[in-house]
């Protein structure tokens, strides 16, 4: 899973354009948003297109994201469990 988690700290920097912050700043257990990496609500969308594109990850529910974007070790914990790419 460490590979997956990899993966997705760059994917993250990339789609999000996180300037000034590289794989090794992201910290997979710190909360995505609020205190932790700080993002907000348009981020959540961007998460959600990004499992989906890559991963084949259709949430149905939005809500269901608060729950899977906790941290990065819990989205990288759904993706590999319901994943279809």
């Amino acid at each position: 899973m460490d590979e997956l988690i990899l993966k997705l700290k760059k994917e993250i920097i990339e789609v999000l354009n996180l300037e000034d912050i590289v794989p090794e700043d992201i910290d997979e257990n710190a909360p995505l948003f609020g205190e932790g990496l700080g993002l907000d609500s348009i981020d959540a969308l961007e998460l959600i297109v990004l499992m989906e594109k890559n991963y084949g990850i259709k949430l149905k529910d939005p809500a269901q994201g608060k729950e899977i974007f906790k941290s990065l070790t819990v989205m990288a914990d759904y993706i590999q469990k319901n994943r279809t790419k």
